[in-house]
């Protein structure tokens, strides 16, 4: 098997594993792709100083299909109200484009550390299952226009597909979980479509790029991730209704803390 192939076949994997765990936990697949993509970059001998830009932007591309998919079956369920995600979108796709300017900006250790606090941060919730308290007022015009900008841009400077902020946002302010998961996927297609035209742009004319690279943007990578994650995701949920998910979720948290504390420790070496 050529390095080439055994490249891809690790994308495969990859993305089968984020599919899979996509489906089970209702987790966005960024928070397993943007780590592991950037272990793999840098096994490759991909330039150091744009591994983790590569595997966010990489990340976010990837989220345009799933996200996509996603929506066409929440729609068709009637689980999305658009005129939510019309009031959301201005500020998530004008917070994408600034988020992947910033993160053009920051140095690869910086970027590798805010997003193993971020990662941090996941596990802990999803371990103790903390679920936000509820607001007492409606969502003032402004209050949409600032969390869209936000999440936007968070969302694009770790690709991910916003959905670990989206969701608390909207539950918050009593909107029913399903609806909020709906809408998160329906948010998660304007901030995965701005981020990534935005890091291609960024890395348009940069060099050191591997072949088969449109800015930061990996091709390769994204075709496997694509390839094998829309094939598990289904697996995955079906598997939801059949094992301990529960403890399984605990299991997976702590997985999150160790990728966490190395990328941390990582960073800060």
């Amino acid at each position: 098997m050529t390095s080439d192939a055994g490249d891809f076949v690790l994308y495969l994997l990859l993305g089968g594993c984020t599919g899979l765990l996509s489906g089970l936990f209702g987790i966005g697949g960024g928070v397993v792709i943007v780590p592991f993509l950037a272990w793999f970059f840098a096994a490759q001998g991909f330039a150091g100083e744009y591994v983790m830009h590569m595997a966010v932007a990489t990340s976010l591309a990837s989220i345009i299909v799933t996200s996509a998919a996603a929506v066409h079956a929440h729609h068709r369920l009637g689980g999305v109200d658009w005129r939510i995600v019309y009031r959301l979108a201005p500020g998530i796709l004008i917070g994408s484009v600034l988020g992947s300017v910033i993160a053009d900006r920051l140095p690869v250790d910086l970027l590798r550390a805010f997003f193993a606090v971020f990662l941090l941060f996941v596990a802990v919730r999803m371990a103790l299952e903390l679920k936000p308290h509820p607001a007492h007022r409606q969502i003032s015009t402004s209050a949409f226009a600032a969390a869209g900008g936000a999440i936007g841009a968070l969302s694009a400077i770790l690709g991910i597909g916003g959905g670990t902020l989206t969701v608390p946002f909207l539950v918050r302010y009593r909107f029913p979980i399903h609806n909020a998961v709906a809408l998160s996927n329906a948010c998660g297609f304007p901030i995965a479509v701005a981020g990534t035209l935005s890091y291609m742009a960024l890395g348009w004319h940069k060099s050191g790029f591997p072949p088969w690279s449109l800015g930061y943007v990996h091709l390769p990578a994204l075709v496997g991730i694509i390839a094998s994650s829309v094939l598990s995701a289904p697996l995955g949920a079906r598997l939801a209704h059949r094992l301990p998910t529960p403890r399984l979720k605990r299991l997976f948290a702590l997985l999150l803390l160790i990728v966490g504390f190395k990328l941390l420790t990582e960073s800060l070496s």
